[in-house]
Parts: structure tokens; C-alpha cells; sequence
């Protein structure tokens, strides 16, 4: 016997609807007829800014929450690092379900590291926090910004190859068949496959990269490992994984949050799907962010891992050209992590990293 429907908003784009997806599909496990709401965001209306740009209190979050605290719906689906840490009276995240890999890739046509790519090479990111440590760790390569779904970043990166080889494929077929013919001989190719069987063989989303139009030409990109692997492109596309000590996680990255009013369906929600874990390790994530006052205006990391009986979280708050930062790392006693978060981040700020964050805000805000 099922509980009733459960309205479920979420955005409408590939991501979010996957997102959406696995969290009905977990609370269809616990007795619960789910009906997902699309909602469409400010952040998704206004599709030529970059994250940064959109606002301080949650450009993907507001219009979803609105809803449940209107009762258009019981429930909102949120990706926990879109989140802005200070919520609207009698709203709650009443479920965080088990977080997926929290760091981030860097994705080339080839498969390149980091320090494979060549000075002056091309990096593309909407963060903020992903451009200043690209620029800590690789000061002579050009950050340009990118916007997009997950799929659309990826075809940016991958258009100017996927059409280079189109072209010489093409080039190719044209001058062995023109050679041929005025010998009166037939066709010897320089591949081992026509320009029909290679599109064929090609993955859809390289397949969309043959049609766009190149703007920027991507050297590489980086991306959440979590929005590549929810978007079924993980093993598709060459990729490499950023170590999280240097480049740290955004807070709650990787983390799916479930908004709810503060009621029954709460309680219904947590019982259903809280993973403690992920749920102590986000809290201490955001804990930092919240005492120092980032947002998603100032380059900033927070990365916390549940290891027995203490939280190790490790921070890196930078300048927005990567040249300055304050870093720390702590092993917090999990049964009162929330409190000794606070504290951390408390020192952090006494290190500069007040500083740093208000002078990114300043940055911002001239923008």
C-alpha cells in the first residue's frame, strides 16, 4: 500500500530530472507514488551569465522552494551546492541521500592531465572556485568562462576535434576518389573505415559536436565528477580525476538535498532516505561556508570526510586570480561536528580568509 502522492519539484534539465529520478525512484522503495513537477528557475531563464553573476540567494533553489511553501508540492530536489545556507522560515532539508564522488574532472578530446596541456592552453569553467585553483595550480593557462548543461559543455569541448577530423575525413575521400577516377582505378582510402561507418560508430553526444557552433575552442573543461557520471557521459568522454586536496570540492558538491515544509513529510522523507554520512559530512560543508559568508561569490572549498569518530575537513579559500588563499585542514569529533565546523571556520577567518571572501564579494558586486 502506498502513502499517497508525493509532489516532487525539480528543474527541467537532463541533470536535475536524473537527480529527481533517483530520489523518486527511492522513495517509490519506502511506499511512496511519486509525481515529479518541472519548475523552471531564474538561473535557467537567464542562460548567458555565469553562476556567479546570478545572484547570492540561490539562482537554481528559489522558485523550487517557493513551491513547496506555497503546497504546489511537498517536496524539492536540489543539487546541495547550488544551495544558499540561509533557508526561508518552516522550510527544511529533510533528505540528503547517499552523496556521489564530491571532486572534479578535468575532461580533454585526448585524456590529457593537467600538467599535459600546453602554456597558453584554453580551460573552460562557470566557477568561480574551479578558475582560482585551476590558476593556483597552472598560472599560464587562459580560464574562459563556459555555461551549459552538462552534455552542452561537452560538445563545446568537443566540436572543434570532432569537426577537424569530420573535415579531413571528408577532404581525404574526395582527393582519393578524384585520383582514382583519372586513373581509371578504384578508390584506395586512407581509413580503414568510409565517413559513413565512422559516424555510425560515434557517440550521440559526439554526434551533436559535429553540429555546433565553435565560439571558444576548448582545450579542456572541468566538470563535477558527479554531474558527468549522473549524466551517463563518465565512460563516454576522456577524462581525468583533480585530486581533492588541491582543488577542494565545493560545499555539498555531489550531494542531492530534498527540501520540505517542516511537517510529517519531513520526518516521512528523512526515515526514507538520510544517509547519515553524507548527511554529517554536508553539514560540516556547509557549516564553513555559512560562518564565512561565501556564497557563490568567492573561490572557496570545503571537503569533509566521515572517518571514524572524527570529521576530517579540509578548506581552501582563494583569491579570485588564484595568487592568495588560505588553506586548513581539522579532525572534528563527529558528535559535535556542526559546533566544531563553526570553529574552524572561525580560525580560518582569523588566518584571511575574511578577507579574501570580502574581497570577492567587492569584485562581484561590480560586476
Amino acid at each position: 500500500m502506498t502513502r499517497g502522492t508525493l509532489r516532487l519539484a525539480t528543474r527541467g534539465s537532463d541533470l536535475a530530472l536524473r537527480q529527481a529520478a533517483s530520489v523518486q525512484e527511492a522513495l517509490s522503495g519506502h511506499r511512496f507514488d511519486v509525481e515529479l513537477v518541472e519548475v523552471e528557475t531564474h538561473g535557467d531563464q537567464v542562460r548567458d551569465e555565469l553562476i556567479h553573476r546570478l545572484g547570492k540567494t540561490g539562482a537554481f533553489v528559489r522558485a523550487l522552494d517557493e513551491k513547496v511553501l506555497d503546497g504546489s508540492v511537498d517536496a524539492a530536489v536540489h543539487s546541495m551546492k547550488d544551495m544558499p545556507t540561509e533557508s526561508p522560515q518552516n522550510l527544511v532539508v529533510a533528505g540528503v541521500p547517499m552523496r556521489a564522488a564530491a571532486g572534479d574532472v578535468l575532461v580533454t578530446p585526448d585524456g590529457s592531465d593537467l600538467n599535459d596541456l600546453p602554456a597558453g592552453a584554453t580551460v573552460g569553467t562557470s566557477s568561480l572556485r574551479r578558475k582560482a585553483e585551476i590558476l593556483s595550480a597552472r598560472p599560464d593557462l587562459d580560464v574562459e568562462p563556459l555555461r551549459g548543461n552538462v552534455d552542452t559543455r561537452v560538445e563545446k569541448l568537443l566540436a572543434p576535434s570532432m569537426q577537424a577530423e569530420h573535415e579531413k575525413r571528408v577532404d581525404a575521400d574526395s582527393d582519393e576518389k578524384a585520383e582514382a577516377t583519372a586513373k581509371g582505378d578504384t578508390a584506395e582510402t586512407e581509413f580503414d573505415e568510409s565517413i559513413e561507418e565512422w559516424f555510425d560508430g560515434l557517440h550521440e553526444i559526439e554526434r551533436r559536436a559535429l553540429e555546433r557552433d565553435i565560439e571558444t575552442e576548448y582545450d579542456a573543461i572541468v566538470l563535477a565528477e558527479a554531474g558527468l557520471e549522473r549524466s551517463g557521459l563518465l565512460h563516454t568522454v576522456e577524462s581525468v580525476r583533480l585530486p581533492t586536496s588541491e582543488f577542494v570540492p565545493a560545499p555539498g558538491q555531489g550531494a542531492i538535498a530534498v527540501t520540505t515544509q517542516y511537517d510529517e513529510t519531513a520526518e516521512d522523507v528523512r526515515d526514507a532516505i538520510d544517509h547519515s554520512r553524507t548527511r554529517v559530512e554536508t553539514t560540516v560543508e556547509r557549516t564553513v561556508l555559512e560562518v564565512l559568508g561565501g556564497g557563490c561569490v568567492a573561490p572557496m572549498g570545503v571537503h569533509a570526510t566521515l572517518q571514524g569518530r572524527h570529521v576530517h575537513v579540509t578548506a581552501r579559500i582563494l583569491s579570485v586570480d588564484g595568487e592568495q588563499e588560505v588553506r586548513g585542514s581539522r579532525d572534528l569529533p563527529v558528535e559535535d561536528h556542526a559546533d566544531a565546523a563553526a570553529e574552524f571556520a572561525e580560525t580560518l577567518a582569523e588566518k584571511g580568509a575574511d578577507e579574501l571572501v570580502a574581497a570577492a564579494r567587492e569584485l562581484a558586486d561590480e560586476e
